[in-house]
């Protein structure tokens, strides 16, 4: 699957000025040999790179630099997540980010056999559809330039159609985020008062942080559940957290207000 990445100039790594030498025991690959080894451009990888989706590699000079297997392993884990799964960068990000590398191999496994009993019940599917970018936009009442800026941001899965490069083809897994900002937008939240696509990075933020928070609650509390118990337990309680959540948000608007009306 081709990349979407910024059209922008990257520095040539396979060029040495001369300035250093290699290190001792360098990695094994420089980037020309990363790009043959994953099948991607020197553009995306970069962009990877940028994005903090790939560790950087070992600088050997200013327009030099050496790569080894845990680059060629992230990065073919990328391509599949992006291939096989569609996901958004951010959704990417949160898991290769490292936030399960810490779990003992039984909290690991735990989760990993959890994760097979309950994807059904989250609406998971064996692999997601592409649609028209452009024809989505207009359904749901979406700028394309929003659009672009929610791919930008990572909230939205997309890649450039194989038929055009220059248009945007979307996971369907993610229409339905279009559908509720051009809600918002048929409100009047427009771009007028300010309002825009990176409004929806606080809600996704402090959704990340609270399920950190959540999975650690989990692997600690739920290590001696036979996994079917686990499951089971997270599919019925599931529907309750969003409930509170709703409601502590709810109550959080009105107690605000609430407060104002009291205040000289």
């Amino acid at each position: 699957m081709t990349a979407l990445v910024p059209d922008a100039a990257v520095t040539d790594d396979d060029h040495d000025d001369g300035a250093a030498t290699p290190p001792e025991a360098p990695p094994v690959y420089r980037m020309r040999d990363l790009c043959e080894q994953t099948g991607l451009s020197r553009q995306a990888i970069h962009f990877y790179i940028q994005q903090g989706l790939v560790p950087e590699g070992r600088k050997t000079g200013r327009n030099m630099a050496y790569y080894g297997p845990e680059h060629v392993e992230r990065l073919a884990l990328i391509r599949r997540l992006q291939e096989e799964r569609y996901l958004p960068l951010k959704a990417i990000r949160a898991l290769v980010a490292g936030d399960t590398q810490g779990l003992a191999p039984a909290q690991r496994t735990l989760l990993t056999e959890v994760a097979t009993r309950v994807g059904a019940s989250l609406g998971a599917t064996a692999r997601p559809t592409m649609v028209d970018g452009d024809e989505a936009c207009a359904r749901h009442g979406v700028a394309p330039a929003d659009l672009r800026r929610m791919v930008e941001l990572g909230l939205v899965a997309a890649r450039p159609s194989p038929a055009d490069p220059a248009k945007l083809e979307v996971s369907n897994e993610s229409l339905w985020l279009l559908d509720v900002f051009g809600q918002m937008r048929a409100l009047g939240l427009s771009p007028e008062l300010g309002f825009s696509p990176d409004d929806l990075v606080v809600y996704e933020d402090t959704v990340a942080t609270l399920f950190q928070r959540e999975t650690q609650l989990l692997v600690d509390r739920f290590a001696g559940l036979p996994p079917e118990r686990a499951a089971q337990m997270i599919e019925r309680t599931l529907p309750l957290i969003h409930a509170i959540l709703i409601h502590f948000h709810t109550t959080a608007v009105k107690n605000f207000f609430a407060a104002l009306e009291h205040t000289p």
